[in-house]
């Protein structure tokens, strides 16, 4: 897995090039009312997050940010995706690192959507998040409203989907691997659980 998983994070990052999203993100601004979100989970990966917001978000991407003040767990059970998904929980030893995306207002609508606002699963926070060596004020992330007891495994697209974003937008290394092993671990114990049930 080290191999294969440092041969993806060298070819994924290298293919991206902030310089010329920033200077398009420029231009978009100065056009259309635009917001600053946080993404830690899925919506990292900006194949993921098209499908959707309906266009392509890979040119709204700033690049990693970091929360900090906050941890990340699997504490929602998505239908959708019939597995656990990942929240934000406030805990002053730790930190989230994401991606910082510049998105136009048009899109805030869909990215609700997505989160299941209307329905109150997630709700918007608006957080702090330091990228080379800025604070960006009132960014907005989304948290879970209702928060279960324990965290719950991912399934493995959704395991894919969070790993393929942190690589892509050029998450530390470190911290795509703490990622894995965090949801390796969730993986294991569940189907240790499942073994135990069944015997």
């Amino acid at each position: 897995m080290s191999n294969q998983s440092g041969q993806l994070n060298h070819s994924w990052v290298q293919s991206h090039h902030p310089a010329q999203p920033e200077l398009k993100l420029q231009q978009q601004s100065h056009r259309e009312q635009m917001f600053y979100y946080f993404a830690y989970g899925s919506c990292m990966c900006p194949v993921d997050l098209k499908r959707s917001l309906g266009e392509n978000t890979h040119p709204y991407v700033i690049g990693p940010g970091i929360l900090t003040g906050y941890r990340l767990g699997f504490y929602l059970y998505s239908p959708k995706r019939k597995c656990g998904v990942l929240d934000v929980v406030q805990d002053p030893q730790t930190s989230v690192k994401g991606v910082l995306y510049k998105l136009p207002w048009r899109l805030s609508e869909h990215l609700d959507k997505r989160e299941g606002v209307s329905q109150g699963v997630y709700r918007h926070e608006l957080v702090d998040i330091h990228h080379h060596n800025q604070i960006y004020k009132n960014v907005r992330t989304y948290t879970v409203v209702n928060k279960l007891p324990e965290e719950m495994a991912p399934n493995d697209w959704y395991f894919n989907t969070v790993l393929r974003g942190a690589i892509t937008c050029g998450l530390p290394e470190e911290y795509c691997w703490h990622l894995f092993n965090h949801m390796h671990q969730l993986q294991r114990r569940h189907q240790q659980g499942q073994i135990k049930r069944s015997a």
